[in-house]
């Protein structure tokens, strides 16, 4: 096994042979510290930030892929602020940088697929409140958006009406209907652009549809709403991959106030989700939240 097939110095690639799931076992990550004990890193001034930015990318320091291939990125210089409250302009320019790091890793040749992603909120693992996302730049194409690639996905044009959460620009925002997470939204462009880097892609519009849904689940419970969010679009491998697509996946973890949803047992060893909201009346209840004025 090579260097980059393992993903890196200190990273291993292993398969189960009873599931066939792939994980990467990073030792090396056991030393991150969980807290920054001498303030925010990534405010203005702090040891990721060290001068004046609007938004800003830079190399993870405790990386989950070796070889540079794991990227932090900071939306705003402020720390208490929420990706919804940047406003269209100021989303905007962190949807402009999910592009040009997209752009610039997947040209590397030992860059197969990008993964733009978030964990927001200390539910979901995030350490650091100052809002900010992550990228990995995989040298293969993960198991969920290759079988996506493989199997398909639906298409805005054919979702429900009563599914739908929110309309900005190209792009529709929409519940499953088959959601594994309580208020679980998916985005996607009505026009068939396979990823951010595309001439196509409406960035003005991709920036006000996450204003727009991020500030319906912060309404939702009037709390932050803890969410994992990612966004799959074409491989970098070369291929020419005609049914790929961008698409954004937020999985909001709270089922009701202060009440989180867990992954219990019976889901994770039968492979089977159980979900205690009805996607439809969590899209009702998302599309009658006023959202904010774009």
């Amino acid at each position: 096994m090579t260097t980059a097939e393992r993903g890196g110095p200190g990273a291993d690639l292993r398969v189960d042979p009873v599931t066939g799931t792939p994980t990467v076992i990073v030792g090396s990550r056991q030393g991150r510290p969980n807290l920054p004990s001498d303030g925010c890193p990534f405010c203005v001034g702090g040891l990721e930030a060290p001068e004046p930015y609007r938004v800003r990318s830079f190399p993870n320091r405790w990386p989950a892929l070796g070889d540079r291939r794991c990227e932090v990125v900071l939306y705003t210089p402020e720390h208490d602020q929420t990706f919804w409250g940047l406003g269209v302009d100021g989303a905007r320019l962190v949807v402009d940088l999910w592009a040009e790091r997209t752009r610039v890793l997947g040209a590397r040749p030992d860059v197969d697929y990008v993964l733009v992603f978030e964990n927001r909120g200390p539910q979901v693992g995030a350490t650091i409140a100052h809002p900010h996302g992550q990228i990995y730049a995989y040298d293969r194409i993960p198991p969920v958006p290759l079988r996506a690639l493989v199997d398909g996905v639906l298409r805005p044009e054919a979702v429900d009406e009563r599914f739908v959460v929110a309309r900005r620009g190209d792009w529709l925002a929409w519940v499953p209907e088959a959601a594994g997470w309580p208020y679980e939204v998916r985005i996607s462009s009505t026009t068939a652009v396979p990823d951010l880097v595309d001439d196509r892609c409406d960035r003005d519009g991709l920036a006000a549809v996450l204003v727009d849904v991020l500030a319906r689940l912060d309404q939702r419970f009037d709390e932050p709403m803890p969410y994992m969010l990612w966004i799959h679009q074409r491989p970098t491998d070369g291929g020419d991959w005609p049914e790929a697509r961008v698409v954004v996946t937020i999985a909001s973890q709270l089922r009701a106030p202060g009440t989180p949803r867990f992954v219990a047992a019976a889901e994770l060893g039968g492979g089977i989700l159980f979900n205690p909201v009805d996607p439809a009346d969590a899209a009702e209840a998302l599309r009658n939240l006023p959202g904010v004025p774009v």
